[in-house]
C-alpha cells in the first residue's frame, strides 16, 4: 500500500495515537458481527469458507455526512450474496489487506491491496468471496444520495447504464486512494465534527462526486454533456423558465404549453434525459433558491418567514426536502448565516 496512513484507518489518529470509539471493534461472535454489517450495509447472507469457523471480525464505524466509512474484516475466508435491493445502497469496497472476488459482468473481479470496486445493490445482483486474510476500508452510500450528486453536479440522474455496472477501479497512485487518505484523515481528526455539520457534508459531496466520475468512466457514462446535450429542446426550454421562474412555482402543465408540447410528452422527456421528472427538477431549484435566500436574508428574519416569501406552507414537508437535499435542517442553515452576518 502506498498511502500507509490507510493501514490505520479509523483506528489511530493523525497524532498516531489510537481512537476511542467507545464500543467494541473485535468479535469472534457470528450474530454480534452479523448485526453489525446489518446495520453499516444491508442485510445479506454470509456463508463462511470453512465449515464451522470463528471469526475474528474488526467492526469500525464513521460517518462523513450520509457516507458510512467502515474498517472491517470478518477475519476468515467469507462468501456473500444476497444483498438486500430495498436498503437502497452503494458498496464501495476497498481492500487493504488480502483480496476479495467479486461478482462483475464479464466475469469474477479480484481486488488486491490499494484495489476498489463499487456496486449498486439496489439494482443489481452481487456476490463476493474474501480470503482468510482480508481487510476492508468500505463506504456505505444511499443510492439517493449519488443520484442527487448526479443531478446537482451534471443536470441529471444516469440510467441503469450506469447503476447496474460493477466495476473495478482505482489502485496504488490512484486520486480515489489519495481522497480516501484525505478523508480518514480528516475523520480520524475529529470524529464528530466529520459526522455532520459542514465537514461531513464537504467529505461526503467530494466522495460522491469522484465515485460518480470514477464509475462512470468504467461505464462509458458521459457525465459532462451526454445526457445535457443529447436532450431535446423543449426539455432544455422547459428548464430554463423553471430555473428563471421557480420563485413562483410555475404549473408543470404551463410550462409544458410554453415550450409546445404536452405534460406527458414533457415528463417522458425529462425522465429519459434527465433521469427525474420536471415537478423534481422544479423543487431541486426551489429548494436551492430558498437556500440562498436562508444564506443571505436580513438577520432578523426568520426561516418561517423566508419560506413564506417561497410559496412553502406545510413547513414540516418542506424541512424534510431540504434536509434530504443538503444533510441539514433550514433552521441550521439560518443559524449559520446569523453568526457568519
Amino acid at each position: 500500500m502506498d498511502s500507509p496512513i490507510l493501514q490505520h484507518a479509523l483506528v489511530m489518529d493523525t497524532a498516531g495515537q489510537p481512537i476511542d470509539h467507545s464500543h467494541p471493534i473485535h468479535s469472534s461472535d457470528w450474530d454480534e458481527v452479523q448485526e453489525f454489517c446489518r446495520s453499516v450495509y444491508m442485510p445479506y447472507r454470509v456463508q463462511p469458507l470453512e465449515r464451522l469457523s470463528i471469526p475474528d471480525a474488526t467492526m469500525i464505524s464513521a460517518k462523513a455526512g450520509r457516507v458510512t466509512m467502515t474498517r472491517f474484516s470478518y477475519g476468515t475466508g467469507v462468501y456473500l450474496d444476497q444483498f438486500d435491493p430495498d436498503a437502497g445502497n452503494i458498496l464501495v469496497l476497498n481492500t487493504l489487506n488480502g483480496s476479495l472476488n467479486h461478482h462483475c459482468d464479464a466475469r469474477p473481479a479480484t481486488t488486491g491491496v490499494g484495489e476498489s470496486f463499487v456496486v449498486d445493490c439496489s439494482r443489481t445482483e452481487y456476490w463476493l468471496e474474501g480470503d482468510a486474510h482480508h481487510m476492508q476500508l468500505n463506504l456505505t452510500i444511499p443510492h439517493q444520495v449519488m443520484a442527487a450528486t448526479a443531478e446537482k453536479w451534471f443536470g441529471f440522474v444516469p440510467d441503469d447504464a450506469l447503476w447496474t455496472r460493477r466495476a473495478k477501479f482505482g489502485g496504488p497512485g490512484s486520486r480515489w486512494l489519495s481522497l480516501l487518505d484525505y478523508a480518514t484523515r480528516t475523520i480520524s481528526a475529529d470524529l464528530p465534527l466529520a459526522a455532520d455539520g459542514p465537514l461531513g457534508r464537504h467529505l461526503e459531496e467530494v466522495l460522491c462526486l469522484e465515485l460518480l466520475m470514477q464509475w462512470a468512466d468504467c461505464a462509458g457514462v458521459n457525465l459532462q454533456d451526454g445526457a445535457r446535450s443529447a436532450a431535446p429542446h423543449y426539455v432544455r426550454c422547459a428548464e430554463e423558465i423553471m430555473e428563471a421562474e421557480a420563485h413562483e412555482a410555475p404549473q408543470i402543465g404551463d410550462v409544458a404549453a410554453r415550450v409546445g408540447v404536452s405534460a406527458r410528452t414533457l415528463s417522458e422527456g425529462f425522465r429519459r434525459f434527465r433521469g427525474i421528472t420536471p415537478r423534481d427538477f422544479l423543487a431541486a431549484r426551489r429548494l436551492e433558491g430558498l437556500r440562498a435566500d436562508l444564506l443571505s436574508a436580513d438577520p432578523s428574519r426568520t426561516v418561517t418567514q423566508i419560506a413564506g416569501d417561497w410559496g412553502y406552507v406545510n413547513l414540516g414537508a418542506m424541512a424534510g426536502a431540504y434536509r434530504a437535499r443538503f444533510n441539514e435542517l433550514p433552521s441550521q442553515t439560518r443559524h449559520r448565516a446569523r453568526h457568519i452576518h
